[in-house]
Parts: C-alpha cells; structure tokens; sequence
C-alpha cells in the first residue's frame, strides 16, 4: 500500500442470506483513501453506503475481498484485534448520537479515552468539548442538550484520542439546515485543524460539494463522482 493511502478496499463484496435467498449488497469494490483527504459516499437509500462504511471502518467483515487500514489487512484480524485498531486510529460520528443517556457529556467523550488507557482523559474530553464550544455544557445529560449539542458531544467524542480517520454516518441527518450547517463546518475545521482523513456518508450535497473527493455507490458497484 502506498505511504499516504491509509485506507485500501480491494475487489470488496458483501453477500447476506435473506429469506429470498443470498442478497448481493456491495461487489467488487476497489478504493484508495489517501491520508488526510475528505470524501463523501453518496447513493440512494439502501445503496450500501453505511455497509461500506462499516466494512471500512472494521464494524463489519467482507463477503470477499480486503479491507488495507493504517497498513493493517482487517481480514487477518479477530474482532478483538479489529476493536483495538478502532481504538487506536478510529472515530465515529453516528446520524444518531450514540451518546449514553446515564453520562454527562464529559464523561460520555471521556468514556473512550478511559477504555483505551489514556492519561489524563477527562482533561482531554474536557480540551475537546472547550473546541467544540460546549465548555458551559460539559456536565450536562444528553436529554439537557439540544440535537445540534448532542452531535457536537459525539463529534467531540470521536477527535478525542486524535483519531488518523473519522468515519461519519449521516452526521447531519437528525438536525434542522441551520444547525446541520454548523455541525458542517465543524467537521471540516477539525479534520483540517486534526490532520484527520474524514469519510462521509452523505445524501446532503452541501457536505459531498465541501469534500475533496466524491464517490457514488449504486446497484452495489462504486464509481467516482
């Protein structure tokens, strides 16, 4: 793989068993994300967006094929050795949330950092939630904070180990257009300001447009846009 792809996917497929027989959702998908570089996955609902994503992030095993990430072949991994490698250079944002309802938004972005044993992870969860401009709300419960401050809270929560790649999934697809735009540029400013490949699965094109690079999925086959 070459030094500045950090994310391979060679002849990828994904075949489930549906109760009309072996349903084909992605096929034959070859992608070279290079380091630091923004790129949305765009497609009709059902296109196998979020299926790629999750392969590429090692949520999910293949049907066939290889996933390359951060030099690492996924297919050669357990699920324990995949959750490590998420630990290690992974972020998610999800459409919704994912916080836990029982933590505060400090310990909801802390949480992360305490179970992969970094130091001082509550001043770092704490430095996170500052850049995202929820320093008043740190220690408020989701159920106190608005859909826009949930987001940044999960947003905060996946820059918080620096993560090499952030994978986001629908990240606007909960919020009304005034606070999905900021939410928008808080992304971009932190995959420039982090050095952080950014891949974005998306139906909004005012996202797709920020991003360097746009590829469509459809019929189960990848083409660039």
């Amino acid at each position: 793989m070459s030094q500045n792809i950090i994310v391979q996917a060679a002849a990828l497929g994904k075949q489930v068993i549906s109760p009309e027989g072996q349903l084909t959702i992605l096929k034959d998908i070859n992608l070279s994300i290079k380091q630091g570089e923004s790129l949305a996955v765009i497609g009709v609902s059902g296109s196998g967006k979020s299926t790629l994503l999750g392969l590429l992030a090692g949520l999910d095993t293949a049907t066939s094929g290889k996933v390359t990430l951060d030099g690492t072949d996924l297919s050669q991994l357990d699920e324990d050795g995949r959750a490590r490698i998420r630990a290690q250079s992974i972020g998610f944002v999800f459409q919704s949330f994912h916080l836990l309802p029982s933590l505060t938004a400090l310990e909801n972005t802390s949480l992360p950092l305490e179970l992969a044993d970094i130091d001082h992870a509550e001043q770092l969860a704490q430095q996170k939630l500052e850049e995202v401009g929820l320093a008043e709300r740190i220690h408020h419960y989701p159920n106190q904070l608005s859909g826009g401050e949930q987001q940044r809270v999960a947003i905060a929560r996946a820059f918080s180990g620096d993560p090499k790649i952030l994978f986001a999934d629908e990240p606007t697809g909960n919020l009304d257009q005034k606070t999905a735009k900021h939410i928008i540029d808080l992304l971009f400013k932190m995959n420039k300001e982090n050095g952080a490949t950014l891949v974005v699965v998306t139906h909004d094109n005012e996202i797709a447009d920020r991003c360097d690079r746009k590829v469509i999925i459809a019929g189960g086959q990848l083409t660039e846009a």
